[in-house]
């Protein structure tokens, strides 16, 4: 069995103290921080797996927290945030959050979506263990699901595992249509999408590193009144 670490980031002791206990139910291994400096330095030391990281917190907020992150790491984030902070989901997602989740929660829920994004990040071998390399090619595009990168047009790009994950499943069905929810379903595990701003938001993110024109998108693009479509001719050599 692969040992699972997790990084529980709240400066609610409470919640930390729920987490964490369910969590190593799970059989994780489970590290807390109370503010956004410590979550820093504890990353610093070591290495993770999965990182929950509350919005709101003294020092250095969330935003901040999960900005810096990005800036080394491709690990899964699963923010915490108020239910009336919708802008605040909307930029977390923005800067790198590869899932979010409202207080107060279900602690059930949370316990789903930390296995989904787990899954889902070791499949694609972003955790750095053995995998196979599996290269996805499409003319300008090349998809590597072992380095969490796409090369476009001979530069390599960083994905978030989540960017990847929406990627992996556009161009292993192009020319196929999905609705919002269809996309949640698949890509984030759940039947029930909160609001379309989860998928939009990662939509617009990765046509700003994949497309060369992000207004007028060759691969990623929308069918206006149902969802989105992957346009490409696949690569066999």
């Amino acid at each position: 069995m692969v040992d699972i670490r997790v990084l529980i980031v709240d400066d609610d002791k409470e919640i930390r103290d729920l987490l964490r206990k369910y969590l190593e139910r799970e059989m994780y291994e489970v590290d807390v921080a109370v503010n956004g400096e410590e979550a820093l330095y504890q990353f610093g030391q070591n290495k993770y797996n999965l990182i929950i990281l509350d919005l709101m917190m003294p020092k250095v907020d969330g935003i901040e927290v999960c900005r810096q992150l990005r800036d080394k790491t491709n690990v899964p984030i699963l923010m915490l945030t108020a239910k009336d902070h919708e802008i605040d989901k909307i930029v977390g997602l923005s800067i790198g959050a590869d899932d979010y989740i409202t207080k107060p929660f279900s602690i059930n829920e949370v316990v789903a979506r930390v296995k989904a994004l787990l899954r889902r990040f070791m499949v694609l071998g972003s955790d750095g263990s053995s995998h196979d390399s599996t290269l996805i090619k499409f003319k300008d595009l090349t998809l590597d699901l072992k380095k969490c990168t796409a090369v476009i047009r001979d530069e390599e790009i960083s994905l978030t595992a989540k960017e990847l994950e929406l990627l992996k499943f556009f161009v292993s069905h192009p020319e196929q249509v999905f609705t919002k929810t269809q996309l949640f379903r698949h890509v984030w595990g759940s039947t029930y999408i909160e609001d379309d701003n989860t998928v939009m938001v990662h939509i617009r993110k990765l046509r700003k590193k994949v497309e060369i024109d992000p207004s007028n998108p060759q691969f990623i693009q929308t069918v206006w009144g149902i969802g989105y479509k992957f346009v490409g001719e696949k690569d066999e050599d």
